[in-house]
């Protein structure tokens, strides 16, 4: 399970980020915040159904540069062009 995106919310996470105690790290979660609200009123999530790219590691970050690259109109030809010539070598 990852987390994507952004949060819309209510003021009330404010009380809950105060009472949360810290977690790993020792920082306090956002995380254990929400997850502390959402016993107590309707927290509400969206499931993502696409593709997840992790841009967090050296490898993640350049192969997502390299599939998106190849997937654009003014690059794709050309960087896999530039791909094929590099794999002779």
């Amino acid at each position: 399970m990852a987390i994507i995106g952004r949060y819309l919310l209510t003021p009330e996470i404010f009380e809950e980020l105060e009472s949360t105690k810290p977690g790993k790290g020792g920082e306090v979660q956002l995380t254990d915040a929400i997850d502390s609200l959402n016993k107590r009123q309707q927290v509400d999530a969206h499931e993502f159904k696409g593709r997840r790219y992790d841009i967090g590691s050296k490898i993640g970050f350049l192969t997502t540069n390299v599939e998106f690259g190849l997937k654009h109109p003014q690059t794709g030809e050309a960087l896999k062009a530039y791909i094929k010539e590099l794999a002779k070598h």
